[in-house]
């Protein structure tokens, strides 16, 4: 059967939790030989099919049930977005529960510990009990039902040495109490679902966050359009119910809900949405015009040519996915150590059970070394190890004005050895600028700022904020009136003033803006995108680093070559998202790890296929979404002590794994030979956390 016979189509698979998920269903689901090709999308926890004409759906939901996974196809039964919005808030309310029944069973247990003895240790255990059983019961739901749903299909994973050890210590410790027993467990047990649950719910909420950046592209999209019907009367026809063909009136204000090509009228068009450009670029008949684009000046007429999911912003936002998709398929060091975890475990405790049998110490000391072993080799301290470092390095970084949205981030960012900057908004600050106002005759400055101000044209915009600055006053106007794409005119003391587009040769197309009076001009007033002020200083840093930089731009040839000129930099231009994107994955497939630092929509592939990724507090919703880090204010050092900050977090979770190992190594043979009750073992276990914990905290103050 040929490629063109297959059906495609997306499932929501909510279970998807690692590496070892993602080969299990791409290797085991193409076992079906009715189905071509599965690939997983891990950030949005979804599996794109190809499969033959003739399968059934409930074949294909089988086929997933066969290998321990619930899925349903995207567009049926509940909506994906609030299904993985719930996912989230279970898991937050069982962080909560469990935090909060651990703080009470330690306050306890610290009584046992100080040398309660008889009925008082009893009174103490069985309030532990009441608390710990209903709160394991709860809490650790999503660990029993992806456990059972592994071992119902005849394999395992993570959560079934999780779930065995708690549901044998909670056991055991209800045996103890019961039969009066001096040790009970309840504590070990509400620790360690804690610190599964705060590492599985801040991995949902960045999964979240990563998912919110194409809802927040295609809602650049115009929701709909005014069309031109044959015999000249106009109709609202909604954005997805455009079609190639059809006429739009697109307003003064108004964004393109579809791609098209002007067949009537002229105007001015903010191409930043996709460009980057920040000067508005104007529009003729026969050119071309895209969806989520804005008109500025004029009424226009737009013949449609791609609409819907055909439009180059849902170009963007596919391209958006798919780079996401590579990211995702980054394997933390944790996640690997953490494979071979189950069927160790599970060997160990087993050995230690039946050695201990054969050795004749009976079942109830047999199965305590058991428990010792399953509690003493938790990997909390193992599992600490990465996010404790990257949670104390985001926090310096936060004060530093660097929001860190993925804590994975750090690790990419400690690996870059090459940077593409974008050039407006990124490099420079994104808003034009008026330059040399104070060579402006003092009597022009208040006839230019009552005319600027009448406008919301984003150069009378600047040239307003800049005047206003200079506690320049408005002069006295009347008959205020905006012409679309020519400017504004008014009368002051008897005579006319203007201000708009020059009409002098040679600044037509310049950023820059004519004061006329009685139709002679008196003042051309010129605006400039003005670069961060730290910005040479920044790129000088990265390239102490041993980070090269380049920048990759939208922008006109013209507009990127002083910039480049001034940082010393090489430059690309005129980019399309696409070409921006496929520049990251030749420098990838050559071995290098790209820093991408952009802030705008056409950045956001670019952004998302990137090594890693940053934008600043300025960009648009699409880059902040689709970017790793954000930096605050106008600076752009913050850049260059992220990739620091992240160079030295890598340094500290080496360390950490060498402590979490070393703790394995030293304890789980003493528990292994009975020294070790589940009792010391909870509070070794414990200890080892709070030991790489200790060590993160040195990451403190790291920021110079």
């Amino acid at each position: 059967m040929s490629v063109a016979e297959l059906i495609e189509r997306d499932f929501a698979v909510p279970d998807i939790r690692c590496a070892g998920c993602i080969a299990k269903l791409e290797q085991g689901l193409v076992r079906d030989k009715r189905i071509a090709a599965a690939r997983v999308n891990f950030t949005e926890k979804r599996v794109h099919l190809s499969y033959m004409p003739d399968t059934d759906m409930p074949d294909l939901i089988g086929a997933f049930s066969n290998l321990g996974f619930e899925a349903h196809p995207i567009g049926d039964g509940p909506g994906e977005a609030d299904a993985e919005a719930e996912t989230s808030r279970e898991l937050l309310r069982a962080v909560a529960v469990s935090g909060f029944a651990m703080m009470n069973i330690m306050l306890l247990s610290v009584s046992v510990w100080s040398g309660a003895t008889g009925a008082t240790r009893d009174l103490f255990h069985w309030l532990s009990a009441a608390i710990a059983l209903p709160t394991v019961a709860y809490a650790g739901r999503p660990f029993f039902r992806s456990a059972w749903r592994a071992l119902r299909h005849g394999g395992t994973n993570m959560d079934v040495p999780i779930s065995i050890g708690v549901a044998l210590v909670c056991a055991i410790s209800l045996y103890e109490t019961a039969t009066s027993g001096p040790h009970a467990y309840f504590d070990g047990a509400a620790m360690l679902l804690f610190f599964l649950l705060c590492g599985r719910w801040l991995d949902s909420v960045m999964r979240d966050r990563a998912r919110g950046g194409v809802t927040a592209l295609l809602r650049n999209m115009g929701t709909g359009a005014m069309v031109v019907g044959g015999d000249g009367r106009t109709r609202w026809v909604d954005a997805t119910a455009l079609e190639p063909a059809m006429t739009m009136l697109v307003a003064a204000g108004e964004r393109l809900a579809a791609d098209g090509v002007v067949v009537g009228g002229e105007s001015q068009i903010d191409l930043s949405l996709l460009t980057g450009e920040s000067a508005p670029q104007r529009v003729h008949p026969d050119d071309r015009v895209h969806a989520g684009t804005l008109n500025l000046d004029a009424p226009i007429r737009v013949r449609v040519t791609a609409a819907g999911a055909d439009t180059a912003i849902a170009d963007i936002a596919r391209l958006m996915g798919e780079a996401a998709q590579g990211k995702s398929r980054y394997v933390r060091i944790a996640d690997r150590a953490a494979r071979l975890y189950a069927p160790a475990v599970h060997c160990l405790a087993l050995m230690a059970f039946a050695g201990w049998m054969i050795a004749g110490a009976g079942w109830h000391h047999s199965l305590l070394i058991a428990a010792a072993v399953l509690i003493i080799t938790c990997p909390c301290a193992l599992g600490l190890a990465v996010p404790a470092a990257q949670i104390v390095a985001a926090g310096e970084l936060m004060r530093a004005g660097v929001l860190i949205k993925d804590g994975s981030a750090l690790e990419r960012l400690a690996e870059v050895d090459r940077a593409f900057v974008d050039k407006t908004g990124t490099l420079t600050l994104g808003r034009p600028e008026a330059i040399d106002l104070d060579w402006l005759d003092n009597g022009v400055k208040p006839l230019a700022l009552a005319l600027a101000q009448a406008s919301r044209h984003p150069l009378s915009e600047a040239l307003t904020r800049g005047l206003q600055a200079l506690d320049v006053r408005p002069a006295e106007v009347t008959s205020v009136r905006e012409t679309p794409g020519f400017g504004v005119e008014a009368r002051c003391a008897g005579v006319v003033i203007t201000l708009g587009r020059p009409q002098r040769a040679g600044l037509g197309d310049a950023l820059a803006t004519e004061l006329t009076v009685d139709g002679r001009p008196i003042a051309t007033i010129r605006f400039a995108d003005r670069l961060r002020p730290d910005a040479a200083e920044a790129i000088h840093a990265l390239r102490g680093e041993g980070i090269d930089a380049m920048i990759l731009s939208g922008d006109r040839a013209d507009a990127v070559a002083p910039v480049a000129r001034e940082l010393g930099l090489t430059a690309q231009t005129g980019m399309s998202p696409q070409q921006k994107l496929e520049a990251i994955e030749r420098q990838s497939a050559l071995g290098r790890k790209v820093l991408m630092i952009g802030d705008g929509l056409n950045d956001g592939p670019a952004l998302a296929a990137g090594h890693a990724s940053m934008a600043p507090g300025s960009a648009s919703d699409v880059g902040k979404n689709a970017a790793d880090c954000i930096f605050l204010g106008d600076r752009m050092m913050p850049v260059v002590q992220t990739v620091r900050m992240a160079r030295r977090t890598q340094a500290i979770v080496r360390q950490n794994f060498i402590l979490a190992i070393g703790y394995n190594i030293v304890a789980v043979p003493l528990a292994f030979l009975g020294f070790v009750t589940p009792l010391v073992a909870a509070i070794a276990m414990s200890g080892s956390s709070l030991i790489v914990v200790g060590n993160a905290l040195r990451l403190k103050r790291a920021i110079r």
